[in-house]
């Protein structure tokens, strides 16, 4: 991982946004990776892999031009408590295990300012959600928004549906969300973000993950 040892006046100011479900296979490593990559075009970002699968590491390993932001496989719950004395970054952006009792996630949210929560808008999946925010994220009191992940364009009312179950339980959730390609599987298989890939849908699923991030930095300027 990068240097940790000393801080800095520019390393105070940075974010630590962490992209967090109790579940996998929900879109935790492709939410990060695309994520990191489209906030790289205006700022110094950091993708800390933190999943012993480690996804994040083998999708930057298979490209060959590499991403235009830094990352770093760690699992170790110590230093992963000491992000913020990272240097020289904006933003790190933190790909988490999908297990709600990891020693490893409780010290990302713990220090961490914002946590993003991908889900499919299918009914079990919003269910393991709905425990992860009650379980590992309400406690923590951390300011948080779920993200619907591999939404059907051809049944968008079931991401509306899901969208407002999400609101009447209290839980603050994303007005844009991500609709599923075979352009996200295959950028990953190619080793780059989406918004570097240039096949079919390559657009579409490249400004869904823009939409969040103007999102996402709307809610970190209020």
């Amino acid at each position: 991982m990068p240097n940790t040892s000393s801080v800095n006046s520019e390393s105070t100011s940075t974010r630590i946004l962490a992209i967090t479900n109790g579940k996998g296979g929900v879109g935790k490593t492709t939410t990060a990776v695309n994520l990191a990559a489209t906030f790289s075009q205006t700022q110094r970002i950091l993708l800390v892999d933190t999943d012993p699968q480690g996804s994040a590491t083998w999708w930057a390993e298979r490209g060959k031009k590499g991403f235009a932001f830094d990352i770093a496989q760690e699992s170790d719950p110590t230093l992963l408590g000491e992000l913020r004395q990272i240097e020289g970054y904006d933003l790190i952006v933190v790909d988490t295990p999908p297990a709600l009792n990891s020693e490893g996630l409780a010290a990302v949210v713990a220090g961490a300012d914002y946590l993003l929560l991908p889900t499919p808008p299918a009914p079990m999946d919003l269910a393991a959600l709905i425990d992860t925010v009650r379980q590992a994220v309400m406690p923590m009191d951390v300011a948080h928004r779920v993200l619907l992940t591999r939404v059907d364009s051809r049944a968008l009312g079931e991401a509306l549906e899901a969208q407002n179950t999400l609101i009447e339980l209290g839980i603050p959730t994303c007005h844009a969300f991500v609709r599923s390609f075979k352009a996200h599987e295959r950028a990953a298989l190619d080793g780059v973000a989406i918004a570097g890939w240039r096949g079919r849908n390559a657009k579409e699923a490249a400004a869904d993950y823009r939409r969040v991030a103007d999102e996402l930095q709307r809610d970190w300027r209020n």
